[in-house]
């Protein structure tokens, strides 16, 4: 219609009525957050609560740069290690190098590219802070013997 702007607001966020599915659900192409705090001020319920958590282990475990990454929190060391993604009904609480971390939880599901693993986090999911942490310093230590996980998927550069 003339006059109306050809983006609709979705939850604070903007989506192109082009990414909207058959039945008028909405995409996840959304504006990232403008920084992790950002990111994290932005949910609410139980959704914000976990991510705190999982934040705060993750962040008191080892040294990471996190950033705001592919639209979701994302924690670095010598290359991707984890991501923390909130959705409506679910947070996943991913891992580079998870399918190597399962003895430490059984419940990473392996998929996706590298060696990905991601644990599905629901309301009424239970997770101790110490398997966090635990999880959090094999992964970095990992990154740290193994190298990027991301290098082998990169085109070599010619000389």
């Amino acid at each position: 219609m003339p006059g109306q702007s050809s983006r609709i607001a979705v939850r604070g966020a903007i989506v192109s009525p082009a990414r909207q599915t058959r039945n008028n659900a909405t995409m996840k192409k959304v504006r990232p957050a403008a920084s992790p705090a950002a990111y994290v001020s932005a949910l609410g319920g139980w959704q914000a609560d976990c991510v705190k958590r999982l934040r705060f282990a993750v962040r008191a475990s080892a040294k990471l740069d996190e950033v705001i990454k592919w639209g979701n929190l994302v924690y670095f060391s010598d290359g991707p290690v984890i991501v923390i993604r909130a959705e409506p009904k679910r947070v996943l609480f991913g891992f580079w190098r998870g399918k190597r971390l399962r003895s430490i939880e059984p419940r990473l599901k392996p998929g996706g590219k590298y060696e990905m693993a991601t644990l599905e986090l629901h309301e009424d999911s239970e997770l101790s802070l110490a398997v966090v942490r635990r999880l959090t310093r094999a992964a970095v230590a990992l990154n740290h013997k193994i190298g990027d996980p991301t290098a082998a998927a990169r085109p070599a550069r010619r000389r």
